[in-house]
């Protein structure tokens, strides 16, 4: 009901984790990703915006046909990095550590979140890959 907003924007995530083995488990968390902007100030739903898809997902897939999308251009001359629709996770960290917020203890939290999935898909995946098994 209340997303946690940047710059009034929701946002996400993209995290990716390698599976090197399913039988043990064994994954590397990358310690960057992405975060993924909507291009839309975010107001709670209701009957007028229900269908601003701009406003509620953070789809990058939808949110580039945005007149307002900002692409994130890596050339430092240009210095739209903290405002383009996709930056980096490190940025976005940077970001919210200048904010105060416990950074550490969110990536911890991430970082929880990733182990535990990946437990509870392990049997399916060991089933399905036969990975890494004696």
């Amino acid at each position: 009901m209340k997303p946690f907003l940047i710059e009034g924007l929701k946002f996400d995530f993209r995290i990716y984790v390698l599976v090197t083995c399913a039988n043990p488990l064994k994954i590397f968390i990358y310690k960057d990703g992405l975060a993924r902007f909507a291009t839309e100030p975010y107001r709670k739903p209701c009957r007028e915006n229900r269908n601003n898809l701009f406003m509620h997902l953070t789809n990058y897939s939808i949110n580039k046909h945005s007149k307002k999308y900002i692409y994130n251009n890596e050339d430092p001359l240009l210095n739209n990095n903290h405002v383009a629709h996709k930056r980096s996770m490190k940025a976005i960290f940077k970001y919210l550590s200048n904010q105060e917020h416990n950074t550490k203890q969110l990536w911890e939290r991430i970082k929880d979140i990733i182990i535990k999935t990946m437990c509870v898909v392990q049997p399916y995946i060991s089933h399905n890959y036969k990975t890494c098994q004696p």
